[in-house]
């Protein structure tokens, strides 16, 4: 018996500290040079009110509170940071709460193979999400390519947006492009049928969505998320079936100041 209290009084320890652990972080503020770099590299955050900057910031001050952020072959640096937290804030900001089965973020120098190698001829991986083993809970990202997600304004590509959306897709236990958590129950086999439409028109030619859409519904979800983020105007014209069902997903219009949707509406 006393063992056994013993032991209940330790998790009961255990959870309370990291309770505590967790607000001790959420109180230190974001470092006071965050939002100048956001309103030079992120136009998203740009089109915000101030009211919704500071909501941004504070969801990025938490996400960089939990996740940790790493170099492979490189230095981090506060841009780094930066960018990683913006890509992960920006298709969750239509959630009130909401977090990442995530503890690790590494950032690799360079373009990377399969087993993680930034040598040989097969390095054409920009992003991945660790599916078990020494990477569970770890995404991996290429720096070039993440910078480029911001930088390069005028393409439909964000390779950290596109990693972030695939954990989005997994809420439901399977990363399949259909996010069941996210769409009303009869809204799930539309969705599907738009997307294998929509991969039938890419393979037709008869589309301007990222080829390597077709590679799998999961691939599709996170190439035409990409779009939807960076060129909301250009995706409501081409595809406005695509944009309604993506508005209901991620509960947010990107073309407007203020981006969030009401859920349900």
């Amino acid at each position: 018996m006393i063992f056994l209290l013993s032991i209940i009084l330790l998790v009961v320890g255990g959870l309370v500290w990291r309770y505590f652990q967790k607000k001790r972080l959420d109180a230190i503020p974001l470092p006071t040079n965050y939002p100048q770099l956001l309103q030079e590299n992120v136009s998203y955050y740009q089109s915000l009110s101030d009211e919704k900057k500071r909501l941004f910031e504070d969801r990025m001050n938490h996400f960089l509170h939990h996740v940790k952020i790493e170099g492979v072959g490189t230095i981090i640096n506060d841009l780094d940071k930066v960018l990683v937290a913006s890509s992960a804030i920006i298709p969750i900001f239509g959630f009130d709460d909401w977090y990442y089965p995530l503890t690790d973020v590494l950032l690799y120098e360079d373009r990377f193979n399969a087993d993680y190698q930034t040598t040989g001829n097969d390095r054409n991986i920009l992003g991945m999400v660790g599916e078990g083993g020494a990477l569970q809970s770890t995404m991996v990202l290429s720096k070039p390519a993440l910078y480029d997600g911001f930088t390069n304004e005028t393409s439909k590509e964000n390779t950290g947006i596109h990693e972030f959306v695939h954990l989005i897709d997994k809420v439901d236990g399977a990363t399949d492009g259909s996010p069941a958590y996210l769409l009303e129950k009869d809204h799930i086999k539309p969705w599907l049928q738009l997307i294998h439409k929509s991969i039938h028109d890419i393979q037709a030619n008869h589309s301007d969505i990222n080829p390597y859409g077709v590679t799998n519904e999961a691939e599709f979800f996170a190439v035409v998320s990409e779009y939807f983020f960076k060129r909301p105007d250009l995706l409501h014209e081409k595809h406005p079936e695509l944009f309604a069902r993506l508005e209901e997903i991620f509960h947010q219009n990107p073309m407007n100041a203020d981006k969030v949707v009401e859920q349900g509406k």
